[in-house]
């Protein structure tokens, strides 16, 4: 029997904060071969307040210890009562594999966030193209359902690519949506036929002529890019001989960049100081921990920690997802990150320890 109980209107409930929260699985549905889409609600009835597109870390208690990994939210912000993930099961997964075989309805999973800026709310244009590959569906789904709930007359292509038609991850929503949405364009792209599907649409990979045909005015659009590493770089390639103007492309990946990309570090002072030489060992103590470190020269907050016995939650460590974000009390750090922090943020005196290396004595809230 359902717990009416439950119910409270959303104005009597906080939202959901960036830091730690306690989910509860409500929902699992098989989604592809190996894909499976998770719904959660908050333990303590909060509302989910994020942007379309962004993801989360859910925290794994496996057998081997505690395992973060990072997934884009399929879900929308339209519907702020439950969010969801939807992972696929690679054959050397440990996370997404552990999540098959453990969550249930039911089960109770920790998670941090939401994170990222890979949201058409934060580039904003009068015209969008989604391309996406496999699971990089994820995000694009986000952001579709947001506008099929909140502006469905918006101009969006969307190119979708698979292996096999079978593979083809919420085609069956998609193709609803496509019938709902006057200003949405639709494209299906497969690479192979198989024996479980017929198929009469596009075969092949996206490449210069058939992005034309399936996008035309590619060049007046925003483009969100995101699938496979060797596919986005495929996309952004093609883009550039094309002319396109890269300012409106935007890819997401949770792999680490290139040397070269990753941009100079910038320091974040916190009272002014002159910091140390870089040889020297700098003192940091974790005040919730009662610990007192030594940071050795070229090592991170991170780093020190656990070599302190001090946990840091932490998932991508380059900067990008947010886990590690901690407040820092006092100190100067030098911080290199790749958007996993927001200006005010930093304002306010936090840092991401994995990437953040002290310029003076700290003082850290871990």
């Amino acid at each position: 029997m359902t717990d009416l109980g439950l119910y409270r209107h959303l104005d009597e409930m906080a939202p959901w904060n960036d830091r730690l929260q306690v989910l509860e699985v409500i929902g699992v549905a098989d989604e592809a071969p190996d894909v499976r889409t998770f719904t959660f609600r908050s333990d303590n009835q909060t509302w989910f307040r994020y942007k379309p597109g962004q993801f989360v870390t859910l925290e794994l208690p496996t057998a081997d210890g505690p395992l973060m990994r990072t997934y884009t939210l399929s879900s929308s912000p339209s519907r702020p009562f439950s969010i969801a993930v939807t992972v696929k099961a690679q054959a050397g997964s440990l996370g997404t594999r552990w999540m098959f075989d453990h969550l249930k309805p039911g089960a109770h999973v920790k998670a941090y966030g939401p994170a990222g800026d890979f949201s058409l709310h934060s580039h904003p244009a009068a015209k969008y193209l989604f391309i996406s590959a496999g699971s990089g569906v994820t995000p694009m789904m986000s952001m579709l359902r947001w506008l099929n709930d909140c502006a469905p007359w918006t101009d969006v292509g969307f190119v979708n690519c698979a292996r096999r038609a079978e593979e083809i991850i919420f085609r069956k929503e998609l193709e609803l949506l496509g019938s709902r949405m006057p200003g949405l364009s639709l494209g299906f792209m497969i690479e192979e036929r198989s024996s479980r599907e017929g198929w009469f649409g596009h075969m092949g990979r996206i490449d210069a002529i058939r992005l034309p045909l399936l996008a035309p005015d590619f060049r007046e659009r925003e483009i969100f890019c995101c699938g496979p590493d060797p596919f986005m770089r495929a996309v952004r390639g093609m883009l550039e001989a094309s002319g396109f103007d890269m300012a409106g492309y935007h890819q997401e990946s949770f792999a680490a960049p290139a040397v070269e990309e990753i941009p100079a570090p910038f320091a974040v002072p916190a009272d002014g100081g002159t910091g140390v030489p870089a040889e020297a060992a700098t003192p940091i103590r974790f005040a919730l921990s009662d610990i007192d470190a030594e940071c050795v020269a070229g090592q991170t907050v991170l780093q020190t920690a656990r070599a302190s016995g001090v946990r840091i939650p932490a998932a991508c460590e380059f900067g990008l997802c947010g886990t590690c974000k901690v407040k820092k009390v006092s100190g100067d750090v030098e911080m290199s990150h790749i958007g996993g922090i927001l200006d005010h943020e930093i304002d306010d005196g936090f840092i991401l320890a994995c990437c953040s290396k002290p310029l003076s004595a700290l003082e850290i809230e871990a």
